[in-house]
């Protein structure tokens, strides 16, 4: 199967009810970040304004929400959502609602600071 090259392609990878949490962070991200441009890098879903950047992956047991390094405003917040061994990235289990309010929060505050 050739790598996708577009968010839609990404998406359309998984199944339906993964599909539909990413669709959601998107929709979220779109929303908080209007003027930030929907882009494709390094094989994942971004969106980019000027040098800011923020991605989004689903991987086995959670969607990625990276790099939010920066953001020590948010820190008690983004606890709870720290991997293993990460630094700069917020994983949201499947099992568990999508934080929806706090990643719009994170990526506007990101993109302002730009």
């Amino acid at each position: 199967m050739d790598k996708p090259i577009s968010i839609d392609q990404y998406i359309s990878r998984f199944p339906k009810d993964k599909q539909v949490l990413l669709e959601q962070i998107r929709t979220t991200i779109k929303k908080a970040v209007p003027f930030a441009e929907e882009t494709f890098s390094y094989g994942m879903p971004a969106f980019k304004l000027n040098s800011v950047s923020v991605w989004f992956a689903a991987y086995k047991n959670h969607i990625g929400l990276y790099p939010m390094y920066g953001m020590e405003e948010f820190r008690d917040e983004m606890e709870i959502y720290k991997g293993k061994g990460t630094k700069d990235t917020l994983q949201f289990p499947y099992d568990k609602p999508l934080p929806l309010e706090l990643v719009a929060r994170l990526v506007k505050y990101k993109f302002e600071k730009a």
